[in-house]
């Protein structure tokens, strides 16, 4: 058979997308657990998902230091036997922090689960802190933000959350003095308060099988037991800057990093899957607006992007880029004219067409595993919305009009409104 290099393959839209959806089981401790099960690897992950603490100015620091030294120790085991017993048993265990959650992640094959969840729960229900391991956490992390702060892109986003988000969880910019706040004794209430069933979702996919999911809701349902403190997991509100410009001088500087955009709506909005079709169109993808003129046309970078955040309590629209030093100026003035065409043009159909495409083949690519139908449904879950919501935003990538987006970019891009922070040269 002889390959034809001359016809493009044919063309096939995306008609529409299948999500799995789990079986839920609510525990007598009231922890949620949702299951998906497919796929044929002998391989499950359990998510233990804990929504963050009320934010206290005074100490801001507890949300992302507990969660971290989650694996430290416990009563019964340092953190080099945690370690072991993992490894051991050919598991993977790793902490992650989000603003809105804070999550323990566990990968274990199906054989080994009876071994490593007591390990797991060990660690949830039972974490001291080590006062040596959180010196050295300390000072690990003061080293780690001196180097960040040498780094225009990282001094450039801390600046902007921080003016947009204020003094919250979405704003927090530590510094060495910050880090000095911690002790263990708040860490330990903190830990008892946040770590406990009413506040902990456990997600788990791979191959479930009903023996295997009854191990794990038995062992966390059997004596795990909740506080007579109650976790507290509400917000204060956010106070964004009454300035709107910030610019960091670094005179010998060879290239300035650009970070600028404003507070927008979040997932549960009903245009926000409209608006993401916009933000693709100006930066979210290769072949977007601000690609094609500050990378492709005038050289100033070698990449540039907008994107969409959804937090629980608020959504931002930025831009992000670094430029050289020289043309940091130009560049942003070339960014306000992509922006201004948007609001005053509208988008061909061909690009518009080829946007469509893109979002709907990155939605369909996304889905490759199960791993990724319980990453989309977590999407959901903690934004409080339904399957449906996958149902509309495909609806709105495949319909929306160039009116349509015109009158978006009127309503959310206002260029004069961005708060725009540059380090660097200016």
């Amino acid at each position: 058979m002889t390959l034809d290099r001359k016809t493009a393959p044919e063309f096939k839209e995306v008609a529409n997308i299948n999500l799995l959806r789990p079986e839920h089981r609510e525990l007598n401790n009231g922890c949620n657990v949702y299951c998906f099960n497919s796929g044929d690897q002998e391989l499950v992950r359990v998510e233990w998902i804990f929504g963050n603490q009320r934010f206290n100015p005074e100490k801001p620091l507890l949300n992302i230091a507990v969660n971290t030294m989650l694996t430290e120790g416990t009563h019964s085991l340092t953190q080099a036997q945690i370690a072991d017993k993992v490894d051991f048993y050919g598991a993977f265990l790793q902490v992650d922090y989000g603003y809105d959650n804070s999550t323990v992640t566990l990968y274990s094959l199906n054989k080994h689960l009876q071994h490593t969840l007591p390990v797991l729960k060990d660690i949830i229900t039972d974490s001291v802190f080590p006062e040596k391991e959180l010196e050295t956490y300390i000072r690990n992390q003061q080293q780690k933000l001196q180097v960040s702060m040498q780094k225009n892109d990282y001094v450039a986003r801390r600046n902007f959350n921080k003016a947009i988000y204020g003094d919250t969880l979405y704003g927090l910019g530590a510094d060495a003095e910050t880090y000095k706040t911690l002790n263990r004794e708040d860490m330990l209430m903190h830990f008892k308060q946040m770590y406990q069933p009413t506040n902990c979702t456990i997600i788990v996919s791979g191959k479930v099988e009903p023996q295997i999911l009854d191990l794990i809701t038995n062992t966390f349902d059997s004596d795990w037991k909740n506080s007579t403190i109650r976790p507290d997991t509400s917000q204060p509100g956010i106070t964004s800057s009454s300035d709107r410009f910030f610019f960091t001088e670094k005179p010998e500087a060879l290239q300035s990093a650009i970070r600028m955009g404003m507070p927008t709506i979040n997932r549960t909005h009903t245009d926000f899957p409209f608006l993401q079709v916009l933000n693709t169109v100006l930066g979210g993808y290769f072949g977007s607006r601000l690609m094609a003129n500050i990378r492709e046309d005038k050289g100033y970078t070698y990449g540039i992007g907008s994107g969409m955040s959804s937090l629980k309590h608020s959504g931002a629209l930025f831009i992000a880029t670094e430029v050289g030093a020289d043309v940091c100026k130009a560049a942003v003035s070339e960014i306000e004219k992509e922006i201004n065409l948007l609001k005053t043009e509208l988008i061909p159909e061909d690009e518009l067409s080829l946007v469509r495409n893109y979002m709907m083949g990155s939605l369909l690519g996304s889905l490759e595993n199960v791993f990724s139908h319980a990453d989309k449904f977590k999407n959901l879950h903690f934004s409080g919305l339904g399957y449906d919501y996958y149902d509309r935003y495909t609806e709105a990538v495949k319909t929306v009009s160039a009116e349509r987006l015109m009158e978006l970019a009127n309503q959310y891009l206002d260029f004069d409104g961005f708060y725009k922070v540059i380090v660097g040269k200016y």
